[in-house]
């Protein structure tokens, strides 16, 4: 019975529609607000979340970094107490090595940005020169797609030789089999022994696919290792990581010649601490967007209500007839109930087509991903905005007196 009497509210709430087809689209213009905000909110809140776990597994896991400075993420930034703090060394990758207990793989690294890499009449804008020593295969993520990786001997020979990432292979060999040929970067040839698998973006920001690795004694040449060094220190899971890092930092410390009451002058990085940022960050997006969100679906389930009332004016009669041949305050209440969730329902669905389209551009400049949980969360927001709004003009329709209401005729 409640069924029947809930598809016979579909046909006449549908019906209702098509006969006023622009009230009730201006009706909807107020959800299809809330749920394009809504849906876009928590598409790209996915979408940050799927990348910010692909680009913690790109930096390696179980690993700490060695730095001049300490990673900063909001409040104050007291760079004054960093700026004059010791540079790192290649050496105190070999130390640390040497000396721990807990450390798996130790790899010193630099950079360099905004470089170009030519080949032939082609040429990689932009590119991001990484210069490591051999272990970084191990303390990084990064795999080899084809090719090798370089050799011990080659780092400490200062060799020319380079493995090339994915979008820099690809915009100089694009038919090409790029192992063995050879590649300028900053005036010398190198030979590509290597191309790495493709690694995609952090946060849809960074590329980790048009960067290019080079030994570190070979980048020693090329641009000095008096700034940025870094040293990734590996641990075998998270308990050796925890006991480790201490170890880590008593070794740095001798390495330094501390003094016991002399404070580091270095830093020592964790994953963990950038991913407590994080969650705080997507904690407050959350917070602006659920107000924002709740604020359009109210302004709209208002517009819904309205109409509501309208319609149930509109009628009047018909409600009269209804209840002198029996209907009962049920089956007029689901009517009014159901023809009010259609039309949020419908709202609904227009707001997801304007949400794919919306994840569409925002992923051609950073990063959205729209699940069937989203779109699942969508209908159900509609549904019950659909039910709390319209329950008052259901409930006064289903109230209504049929002697009263039959003089509408």
């Amino acid at each position: 019975m409640i069924f029947r009497s809930i598809i016979e509210g579909i046909r006449l709430s549908l019906f209702a529609i098509w006969s006023n087809k622009m009230r009730s689209a201006l009706t909807t213009f107020g959800i299809v607000i809330g749920i394009v905000m809504v849906t876009t909110m928590v598409t790209v809140i996915d979408g940050i979340n799927r990348s910010f776990e692909s680009s913690m597994s790109m930096l390696g896991q179980d690993v700490i970094f060695i730095q001049k400075w300490p990673w900063g993420f909001g409040g104050e930034y007291r760079w004054w107490e960093y700026v004059n703090r010791r540079e790192m060394q290649v050496a105190y990758a070999g130390e640390i090595s040497r000396r721990s207990q807990y450390a798996t793989a130790v790899s010193a690294e630099a950079s360099r940005w905004n470089q170009q890499v030519s080949f032939e009449d082609r040429v990689a804008e932009g590119v991001q020169i990484e210069g490591v020593t051999q272990s970084y295969e191990l303390t990084s993520s990064v795999e080899i797609g084809d090719g090798r990786f370089f050799t011990e001997e080659e780092d400490h020979n200062g060799r020319n030789v380079v493995i090339l990432g994915y979008d820099v292979a690809e915009a100089l060999f694009t038919w090409r089999d790029p192992i063995g040929q050879r590649v300028r970067i900053g005036g010398r040839r190198f030979e590509v022994i290597g191309v790495l698998e493709r690694q995609g973006n952090f946060l849809g920001l960074q590329s980790f696919d048009n960067m290019v690795i080079i030994p570190i004694g070979t980048y020693r040449y090329m641009y000095s290792l008096r700034h940025g060094i870094a040293i990734r220190v590996q641990f075998a899971n998270d308990e050796a990581l925890q006991e480790g890092q201490y170890e880590v930092e008593g070794i740095m410390r001798q390495i330094r010649q501390l003094g016991p009451g002399q404070e580091n002058d270095f830093a020592i990085n964790r994953l963990e601490m950038f991913e407590q940022q994080y969650k705080a960050m997507t904690g407050a997006i959350y917070g602006v967007g659920i107000f924002l969100t709740a604020l359009s679906l109210f302004v709209g389930g208002i517009g819904v209500m309205n109409i509501m009332y309208v319609s149930v004016k509109e009628r009047t009669g018909e409600i009269g007839i209804r209840k002198a041949v029996g209907a009962r305050y049920r089956e007029v209440l689901l009517q009014f109930l159901v023809e009010a969730v259609v039309i949020c329902f419908i709202g609904g669905i227009i707001g997801i087509m304007f949400s794919g389209l919306a994840v569409y551009i925002i992923n051609q400049y950073f990063v959205a991903h729209l699940g069937i949980q989203t779109i699942i969360l969508a209908f159900v927001i509609t549904t019950i905005t659909g039910m709390i709004f319209g329950f008052l003009p259901a409930n006064r329709a289903a109230k209504s007196d049929p002697i009263e209401s039959l003089r509408y005729f």
